[in-house]
């Protein structure tokens, strides 16, 4: 009777062993299937090309898209030139840092080289900023009465009936644009009428 009880004890501590060995055995196992999953690559975003010229702007934007870069003018008069490599960017779409898939379309407005950007893509273009020649003096304007010494009332001959306009000489009435001057027509006195043949600063 006493052996029937010892196996049953042993048989007892031995199922005991087994199902402690199996729950030591299942924390590991549930460990290692909770690893976490190794994250997906970014999304690209649209590098900043304001300023760059179109041939290194669309060097930087095709390795990101498939579709071909579109260009444009930024002015509405004034056509894009089949070589438009060195044109500066005014204008992007997308916008700088704005997600890129491979099907987006990117579309740069330009300008040529040495323009301004114009406040919106599509105007207008500003007059030329070249400089322009000085323009010509405007010429003297003559006095609006004789001088006391003579003029065309008196002194030196007169005759011209017109005492509203004096020339000094002839190279201020050439510079008025007045010369030559007939008798009768402001401006005109026998002191500028060399010859006396009724025209002054005729020669």
């Amino acid at each position: 009777m006493a052996a029937v009880v010892g196996a049953v004890v042993l048989l007892g501590s031995s199922c005991e062993d087994s199902a402690s060995g199996r729950g030591a055995d299942k924390p590991a196992a549930t460990t290692a299937g909770a690893a976490a999953p190794s994250p997906s690559p970014s999304t690209p975003a649209m590098p900043s090309l304001i300023g760059q010229k179109f041939g290194e702007a669309e060097a930087a934007v095709k390795p990101l898209v498939s579709r071909p870069v579109e260009a444009r003018s930024s002015f509405g008069d004034i056509p894009l030139a089949a070589d438009h490599g060195q044109w500066p960017v005014c204008f992007q779409t997308p916008a700088a840092g704005s997600p890129v898939a491979p099907a987006t379309a990117v579309e740069l407005s330009l300008v040529p080289p040495g323009r301004a950007c114009p406040d919106t893509a599509g105007a207008t273009s500003a007059p030329s900023r070249t400089p322009e020649a000085s323009p010509t003096a405007a010429p003297p304007k003559p006095k609006t009465s004789p001088p006391t010494d003579g003029g065309s009332t008196g002194g030196d001959g007169g005759g011209s009936g017109a005492g509203s306009v004096y020339y000094k000489n002839c190279a201020q009435a050439r510079a008025a644009g007045a010369a030559p001057m007939r008798r009768g027509q402001p401006g005109y006195r026998d002191a500028l009428d060399r010859d006396k043949d009724g025209v002054a600063c005729d020669k």
